[in-house]
C-alpha cells in the first residue's frame, strides 16, 4: 500500500464566493521543506505523530490534536520518532474567515497545539464530508462556523454578542430565499449584506431559531421535494438534479441521513403500494 499520499480539494464559500483549500495527507516518511502560507494553517492529526517546527521549537501531534499556524510563520513538518509515519486533514483559511463573531483584529495563536476533542472531531467530519462532496452552500454554513469557534475558544480576540435582535424574522427570511432558489441557492455573505448582518450574526440566528445550520435545513426540504417527485414515478438520478443535488450520489446520502431509505428504495415502495 502506498503509505504517501496527498490530495486537495477546493471547496468554494457560497456559488461565487471565495474558494478554501482542503488537504487530506498520510505519509510514512515525506519531510516538508521550510515554507509559509498566507492563510492560516489548521489541521487535525487522525493517525500517527508528526513533528513540526514552528518558532523556534517543535510541535508532536498526536490523533486529535488540532494545529493552528499564524500566517507568514515558516514551518517544516515530518514523521515522529516512531517512523510510524502520520496522517492529517488541513484546510488553509484567509485571515478574514476568523474574525467573523470576534473583536480586536486577526487572532494569534499563542499556543500552536490545542487540545479540544468536540472541535476537532467536527473539523475533522466537515473536512471529510466537504472532501467528498464540496457542495457551497454547506461549506460556507460550516466552516466559517467552525473557524469563528477556533478564534473565539483559543486564539487573543475577544468574542461578541451572540445576542441577534429579530433572530426568527432573519431565520424565515433566509429560508425564504433558499427555498424560492432552490437551484442555485445565494451565499450567506450576500443574504447577511442584504440584512445589514455579518455572515456569523446570520448564521447565529439561523441555528439559534431552527436548530440546525442553513446547507441542513435546504437539504431537508429538498428531500421533501424529492419525495414527491419519486411519488410520480421519476428516477433518483432526474431527481437530484430537479430539487438542486449535486448527483445521485449527493441526493441518496441526505435521502438516508432524514428519510432512513435509499430514493430507490422509497420510490420502489410507494410504486408497490
Amino acid at each position: 500500500m502506498n503509505r504517501e499520499q496527498a490530495w486537495w480539494t477546493r471547496a468554494r464559500l457560497g456559488r461565487c464566493g471565495p474558494p478554501l483549500d482542503l488537504l487530506t495527507a498520510r505519509f510514512q516518511r515525506h519531510v516538508y521543506a521550510p515554507h509559509t502560507h498566507e492563510e492560516f494553517t489548521v489541521g487535525v492529526c487522525v493517525e500517527g505523530a508528526e513533528i513540526i517546527a514552528y518558532r523556534g521549537g517543535h510541535i508532536r501531534t498526536g490523533p486529535g490534536s488540532i494545529v493552528v499556524l499564524d500566517p507568514g510563520e515558516t514551518h517544516t513538518g515530518g514523521p515522529g520518532d516512531d517512523s510510524g509515519g502520520y496522517a492529517y486533514r488541513a484546510l488553509y483559511a484567509a485571515p478574514g474567515l476568523l474574525t467573523e463573531g470576534t473583536a480586536g483584529g486577526t487572532p494569534h495563536f499563542r499556543e500552536p497545539l490545542l487540545d479540544d476533542p468536540e472541535l476537532a472531531a467536527a473539523l475533522r467530519r466537515a473536512h471529510t464530508d466537504l472532501t467528498a462532496c464540496p457542495d457551497p452552500l454547506e461549506a460556507e454554513s460550516r466552516l466559517p462556523w467552525l473557524l469563528t469557534a477556533l478564534a473565539r475558544r483559543h486564539s487573543t480576540a475577544r468574542p461578541v454578542s451572540d445576542t441577534i435582535p429579530g433572530a426568527e424574522h432573519i431565520a424565515r427570511a433566509v429560508r425564504t430565499r433558499l427555498a424560492d432558489e432552490l437551484l442555485a441557492p445565494p451565499s450567506l455573505a450576500d443574504l447577511a449584506a442584504e440584512m445589514g448582518l455579518s455572515r456569523y450574526q446570520l448564521l447565529r440566528a439561523f441555528r439559534a431559531t431552527t436548530g440546525i445550520p442553513p446547507y441542513a435545513w435546504l437539504a431537508q426540504y429538498r428531500v421533501s421535494r424529492a419525495r414527491a417527485l419519486l411519488e410520480c414515478g421519476l428516477t433518483p438520478a432526474e431527481v437530484a438534479f430537479r430539487v438542486g443535488f449535486a448527483d445521485q450520489a449527493h441526493l441518496t446520502r441526505w435521502f438516508r441521513r432524514v428519510l432512513g431509505v435509499t430514493p430507490a428504495a422509497y420510490r420502489n415502495s410507494v410504486q408497490d403500494a
